[in-house]
This record gives C-alpha cells, sequence and structure tokens, in this order.
C-alpha cells in the first residue's frame, strides 16, 4: 500500500493511492497514519480489506498538500557515511561501524514543502536518502532478517545539511542537520511488502534540472536490515520511528572547488524506485 497525508500542515488526514493512482480518504476508518496504526495488524487489515474492496471515497487531489507521510514521529535516527561511493568522494575510510546522529521530528516536512536556507549558511547540501519506517518495538535484535521483520515501510527522505555547521563548527553533527525544515519526508509510505528488496533500490537528485546524484542502495556498506540490528543494540525502536540510512556520491561537498552549495531560489527534486518523487524550492529564513 501506498499510505499519504493530506492537507495544511498540522491537519493532515489520512489517505491511500491506489493502484490506479487515485487519491482514496481513510479518515473514515483510521485517525491517521502514524506509529500506532503500523503497530496494529487489525487496522491494517481493515485499511487493505477497504481499498481492495473498492470502499474507499476518492479525494479531489486538486491543489490538495501532501504532507509527511507519518505524523506523531518519535525520533528520526540517521546513519553517516553509509554508501561506499560516498566515503570515497568525501575522502574517508569506509566506518567499521554504522555512523548514528539524530535529527529532531521537528525537522520533517512535506516532500513539496519550502526547504530554508539557514541564516549565514554558506554551505546547505542536498542528500537524497532511503527511509526506514519501523512497525514493531525492536530491542537488542540478533539478526539482519529481524531487522527487516520490523520494518513497516519505506519513503524518499531528503537529508538537507549544513556542512560548515556540521563540521567546521565544533562538537557534534547535530548543528548542521536539525535546522529548520532539513528533513522532507514522503510522498508515500510505501508498506513493506511493496519493496521486497530494499537494497536494489535506485535514488536519483536533480538540483535545478541537473541530474547529481545517481545511486543505488546496493552500494550500502550497511544494508537495511543489518542497520536496524544494529541501532536496536544501543536505542529502542518503537513504532513510528524512523531511520535515515544514508545517502550515496554526489553531494556538493564531494564536488570540485567551487562546490555548488544551495542558494535560495534554486529547486531540488529526488526520487527513489516505486517511492515517490519530492520537489522543494528553497527560500531564505
Amino acid at each position: 500500500m501506498k499510505l499519504l497525508r493530506v492537507g495544511t500542515a498540522g491537519a493532515e488526514r489520512p489517505a491511500l493511492l491506489d493502484a490506479e493512482g487515485i487519491l482514496r480518504d481513510l479518515s473514515g476508518i483510521v485517525d491517521d497514519i502514524d506509529g500506532a496504526l503500523l503497530a496494529d495488524e487489525g487496522a491494517l487489515g481493515r485499511v487493505r480489506a477497504a481499498a481492495e474492496a473498492g470502499e474507499l471515497p476518492a479525494l479531489d487531489a486538486a491543489g490538495l498538500r501532501t504532507g509527511p507521510p507519518l505524523g506523531r514521529i518519535g525520533k528520526v535516527v540517521c546513519i553517516g557515511l553509509n554508501y561506499h561511493d560516498h566515503a570515497r568522494e568525501t575522502g574517508v575510510e569506509p566506518p567499521a561501524e554504522p555512523v548514528i546522529f539524530f535529527k529532531a521530528a521537528d525537522t520533517v516536512v512535506g516532500p513539496h514543502d519550502t526547504v530554508l536556507v539557514p541564516r549565514g549558511s554558506a554551505k546547505t547540501d542536498w542528500e537524497v536518502e532511503l527511509a526506514v519506517v519501523i512497525g514493531r518495538t525492536a530491542r537488542y535484535l540478533e539478526s539482519a532478517e529481524e531487522g527487516l521483520a520490523h520494518v513497516a515501510g519505506y519513503a524518499v527522505a531528503h537529508d538537507v545539511s549544513e556542512r560548515e555547521f556540521q563540521i567546521e563548527r565544533g562538537g557534534t553533527w547535530d548543528k548542521g542537520k536539525n535546522c529548520e525544515t532539513f528533513n522532507p519526508l514522503g510522498p508515500w509510505l510505501v508498506t513493506a511488502e511493496e519493496v521486497p528488496d530494499p537494497q536494489r533500490l535506485s535514488l536519483k537528485l536533480w538540483v535545478n534540472g541537473e541530474l547529481k546524484q545517481d545511486g543505488t542502495t546496493a552500494e550500502q556498506i550497511f544494508p537495511v536490515g543489518e542497520v536496524v540490528r544494529y541501532v536496536s543494540q544501543f536505542m529502542t525502536l518503537y513504532p513510528g520511528d524512523v531511520i535515515n540510512t544514508g545517502t550515496p556520491a554526489g553531494v556538493a561537498m564531494g564536488q570540485p572547488e567551487p562546490k555548488p552549495y544551495l542558494r535560495a531560489g534554486d529547486v531540488v527534486e529526488l526520487e527513489i524506485d516505486g517511492l515517490g518523487r519530492q520537489r522543494q524550492e528553497l527560500k531564505d529564513a
């Protein structure tokens, strides 16, 4: 299933995109697309049954904003340097263990919402990423297979980053990762049964129409199941938590000087096979 949330920010309603590309209203069946729904097999079964029976009313999508496909996100866990080609372009050795950092849940915005260039920023960068959404409580998992079994679905994430704040201003990466609007998510939450192999997905990103990133999740150093297993050794993952699993080569930081960092007025578009497409215009904060 392709689950999404539509409407004005803070007042989104749950919806489903059917096989014919028609937007269907879920508000008569569920309150929201969130961790509580993902953990409730009965509620998900009712959604599937209603969709298959053609019982869901159509929504007029014209002019309707697409919000993040997941509400009430608990935490956003991010994996750094998780692609062989990205490690090469940034001149670092692949990590022996996954690099973990966090984004606050309030950085998450809709897939077509405006992205704000922070005040004083000279190095705002782009990063297309596969986002993993947790559907079952995960703690101390023992195998990558168990990790995959705890995934409810997948989405496109844009891990926007400010590299000066991240690298040159001291402390951890968090300064460059938690600026307002720095995690567009969506358009859909695609349930796990529609993504039989998350290591065979193409990821692409364009800036002002120019292709910048053209990668594949086959390049991941730590695949999805192992990422979930590993993270569960250090924290409990709950339904509705999100893991951004890293970005392939092609970020601005990896380009020759002068590096083409983002500015107000730029347009970024990104997509992942089967998970949909995003488009954001950048404006000054």
